[in-house]
């Protein structure tokens, strides 16, 4: 386990020993997790206007339901957090990022820049992400294509 960088942990929720990876500071609980895609939906949903009765409409939901989210009282199914991301215009990544950053990174600064460049590539015109792709293939010669990696999540690997 040390290997893949996982320390054993327990977490309030389980009823055995995990393995996880410490983020920036420590451990972090399933609780905590929750608490924190909760108040990313609450600031998001915010930031756009909207009050959890128009949002819960537009989820199709009644306010009850979805205010148990802003309260991380339920989890969303994945494809709930994908009708979220069409509605209010986020990528899942921005939702996993908030409970999860130091996926992205060793430190914090690092995390934070592979997730700025995602969102800069995101924005990028199909010709200029294809430019970029070529280009960063000839940076790279040793790594796995682009189309190699796809194929391999795609099977499980």
């Amino acid at each position: 386990m040390s290997a893949r960088d996982l320390v054993e942990t327990t977490d309030p929720e389980l009823e055995r020993p995990v393995y996880r990876k410490p983020g920036f500071d420590g451990i972090v609980t399933t609780h905590e997790m929750d608490e924190r895609i909760s108040a990313f939906l609450k600031s998001t949903r915010e930031a756009k206007g909207l009050s959890r009765a128009e949002l819960a409409q537009l989820l199709g939901l009644s306010v009850s339901v979805y205010g148990r989210y802003e309260r991380s009282e339920s989890r969303m199914t994945v494809p709930r957090l994908i009708h979220l991301c069409e509605l209010m215009g986020f990528m899942p990544i921005d939702m996993i990022f908030s409970a999860a950053p130091h996926l992205w990174g060793k430190t914090p600064e690092e995390a934070e820049d592979r997730l700025t460049l995602t969102k800069i590539i995101e924005r990028l015109p199909h010709d200029t992400m294809r430019d970029l792709i070529r280009l960063l293939k000839r940076m790279t010669p040793g790594e796995p294509s682009a189309d190699t990696l796809a194929t391999s999540m795609s099977e499980g690997r």
